[in-house]
């Protein structure tokens, strides 16, 4: 089989052309705006072709601790969520998030707007990664924050009892959910919130995911043409209602690259240009390459060209950060070098993924030049055969399982960080891969 179950590990083996239509799980940056919104609405909502994964898993744990009742249904990827009607009056709680970054911020945004003591705490890796901004953004609104051990960090120790609103200025956030977090809260704070962004903003189409979500919550909120500042009238109130996720745009980039580098066809269903989602922009980065991007009455389409041949781009990602180790992994097949640019928050996510990618790239043979904010890569005439770590970072091991379809007996180590964004992800390769053999 093309994918081979070791303890520990997995072993890929290369097919020929892939052509495959597929479908695949909810997103999960929709799942969880969904989640937050629906926490603060009234009434109950239900969110339809939900992500069942870690981080979505982690959103439930910390809004079932905070009060809120939320019903899972694994086998329709279903999820039943009965709002607070803008607050939560749980007098303690502690809300352990794992490694699942979203969460930590959504939920320190949200505990906010409680009443009691809550406690916010995380894996070692969530421990390290800094918060400071969005603790500052919201005790300007009010909040009252403690970071327990390191002023920046998590833990963080919320005495919560409600938001006034007013201003938060944010200066070159590290994150685009430090704003997506403020965003969402603040039509539960007792008066109007104005967002200041000054200086640089990082993954802007995830803010006006947010919004949109807000939006089709029922709640308005107002833009300056820059896109650096936002208001949102407060006190509103979410409307509970039925609400259906698109697939993981994210997801979706490891089986276009599938197309991408085996001269194949992988049409991914539910998908289109008008998604929500910054990263179908990959297939216009696809396109630069030298692949086919169609679209489709009922998904997104990549063909890739017809004798292999990818050719090397240079690539600002700011905008989709979370695709940059599905780019780096094509590289390694392009006719010259390619350069990824303007990504520096990639040192602050599961792991250092510019870290990581230059030291994997280098087992296959690549040469890599890292700077503070990108990459370049240049491909070597073969690659070797390898043994891959993942650094507890699930999207490095989906990425380079795009790699073992042209690497014979390439090895993905701990394939089950995969769990944090997309359980069964392995098995789906190997269904891809099998139907080509």
């Amino acid at each position: 089989m093309p994918v081979t179950f070791l303890p520990g590990a997995v072993r890929i083996e290369p097919v020929g052309r892939v052509e495959a239509d597929v479908d695949l799980p909810g997103s999960k940056s929709l799942t969880n705006r969904y989640l937050a919104c629906a926490a603060l609405a009234d009434g109950r909502t239900t969110i339809e072709r939900a992500s069942l994964s870690d981080d979505a898993h982690a959103m439930v744990r910390g809004l079932r601790a905070l009060g809120v009742d939320v019903e899972v249904d694994e086998a329709r990827a279903r999820l039943h969520v009965t709002g607070r009607s803008g607050g939560f009056r749980v007098e303690q709680a502690e809300l352990d998030v794992g490694a699942a970054g979203t969460a930590m911020r959504f939920l320190a945004a949200l505990a906010c707007v409680g009443c009691g003591h809550y406690r916010l705490d995380g894996s070692q890796r969530m421990r390290a990664r800094p918060i400071g901004d969005l603790v500052d953004a919201l005790r300007s609104l009010g909040a009252k924050i403690e970071c327990e051990e390191i002023e920046g960090y998590p833990p963080l120790v919320v005495h919560a009892d409600g938001l006034r609103g007013g201003e938060a200025v944010l200066e070159s956030p590290p994150s685009s959910q430090f704003i997506s977090a403020l965003l969402m809260a603040a039509p539960a704070c007792r008066g109007d919130v104005l967002v200041d962004i000054r200086g640089a903003c990082v993954s802007e189409p995830y803010i006006a995911m947010t919004l949109e979500v807000m939006r089709e919550l029922g709640v308005e909120s107002l833009v300056s043409d820059d896109g650096r500042r936002f208001i949102v009238p407060a006190p509103q109130r979410y409307q509970a209602g039925s609400y259906q996720v698109e697939p993981d745009a994210s997801a979706a980039t490891y089986f276009w690259a599938a197309a991408a580098v085996t001269g194949g066809r992988v049409r991914v269903r539910g998908l289109s240009r008008a998604s929500r989602q910054g990263d179908v922009g990959f297939v216009d980065v696809l396109a630069q390459m030298g692949c086919q991007v169609h679209a489709a009455s009922d998904g997104l389409e990549v063909h890739g060209p017809a004798d292999g041949r990818l050719r090397g781009v240079t690539v600002d990602l700011n905008g989709m950060p979370d695709t940059a180790q599905t780019l780096a992994a094509i590289a390694l097949f392009a006719d010259g070098p390619t350069r990824i640019e303007n990504v520096a928050n990639l040192r602050v996510k599961e792991t250092d993924r510019i870290a990581a990618l230059a030291c994997e790239l280098g087992k296959l043979g690549a040469r890599v030049d890292t700077r503070t904010d990108g990459l370049t890569i240049y491909p070597p005439p073969a690659c070797a055969a390898a043994e891959i770590e993942t650094y507890d970072d699930h999207r490095m091991a989906m990425s380079f399982a795009v790699v073992g379809l042209r690497v014979p007996g390439l090895v993905i180590r701990h394939p089950d960080v995969v769990t944090k964004s997309f359980p069964g992800f392995f098995s789906r390769w190997d269904a891809l891969a099998t139907a080509q053999r």
